[in-house]
């Protein structure tokens, strides 16, 4: 593994406003960002990543690769919440196993665009098809980790309607403005998207140093709860993604032999979601613990990948 790599990854602007997050909480800062600044932030972030996936997939064509790519993210999403399920309710009940699951198996679209940030600073970039798979593998995880629950939950047989959780699971709003924003980007007249361009593309890597930041303040205050639970959660977080990252780069080379793309598929499989799965859970599984399955994926995962992570996966990839 090329140490130049990690040390320009961990040297990331992007990344040092999240550890400054982290140390604001620490030394018990007032230092936020409002609430409804952080998620217009989030809503950027998708448009953008959406919007520019969309343009770049205009310009491709059909092919097998593409086809082999989206059923390949599909079964990713399908296949890591079974058999991580398995793993966890040996140690956790049936909701906290299904919930975390369900985030494991999903996609975090922040670490997807701080890998597309991480391509470029190789002055590389993925395919706009890989924005579609990404969009693709946020709902099948959380059925799956629903449909995993409601299966095994027969002492008190709570029935969850498949109708609200298909449902949720393609409306929820970082779902469908990914899922927007490539159609409309996919749509988009060329000249008419260069006049947004400057929205898209030029102040983006400020915006995800800012959301990094409202992530590092929000990972800060709910790690040392987390850390008191025990050891499981927390080698779970690390030894899974890495898993599933290096497994997942390796069979990506069956579909594409693109590095670029082979990288964001271990990216991908490796990335646990904290946006679209804890809104989901709340609706459909308030029995789970959020202050455990949101740690685990924010204050452990997220940062593992984005330094440790993303170069083992990009070394594979080559």
């Amino acid at each position: 593994m090329n140490l130049d790599l990690l040390i320009s990854n961990i040297t990331n602007p992007a990344f040092l406003f999240f550890i400054l997050g982290i140390v604001a909480v620490k030394l018990k800062s007032d230092l936020e960002i409002p609430s409804n600044s952080s998620r217009f932030i989030s809503l950027y972030l998708l448009l953008s990543i959406g919007f520019k996936g969309g343009q770049e997939l205009s310009h491709e064509g059909f092919s097998l690769e593409i086809v082999g790519s989206v059923l390949l993210g599909i079964s990713i999403s399908l296949l890591i919440p079974i058999y991580t399920f398995f793993i966890l309710k040996r140690r956790m009940n049936l909701y906290n196993a299904a919930a975390i699951a369900a985030a494991y198996g999903s996609v975090s679209a922040v670490t997807f665009v701080t890998g597309a940030s991480y391509l470029e600073a190789q002055k590389m970039s993925f395919h706009g098809h890989m924005v579609a798979i990404m969009a693709l593998m946020e709902s099948p995880a959380i059925i799956a980790g629903l449909a995993l629950m409601s299966y095994f939950n027969r002492t008190e047989q709570e029935k969850i309607s498949n109708k609200m959780v298909l449902r949720h699971s393609f409306t929820n709003g970082s779902v469908l403005m990914i899922l927007g924003s490539l159609l409309i980007g996919y749509l988009a007249d060329a000249k008419q998207a260069e006049g947004i361009k400057p929205f898209t593309n030029d102040i983006f890597k400020g915006f995800l140093a800012i959301f990094l930041l409202d992530m590092g303040i929000t990972s800060g205050r709910k790690l040392q709860s987390f850390i008191s639970g025990g050891w499981f959660p927390i080698v779970f977080a690390i030894a899974i993604p890495l898993l599933n990252g290096c497994v997942f780069t390796l069979i990506s080379t069956v579909v594409t032999h693109d590095v670029s793309n082979r990288f964001m598929f271990g990216v991908l499989a490796a990335s646990a979601s904290y946006i679209a799965v804890p809104a989901a859970m709340k609706l459909t599984n308030p029995k789970a613990d959020a202050g455990l399955y949101l740690p685990m994926a924010l204050a452990i995962t997220f940062p593992f990948n984005i330094t440790l992570g993303m170069p083992i996966y990009f070394y594979l990839a080559q």
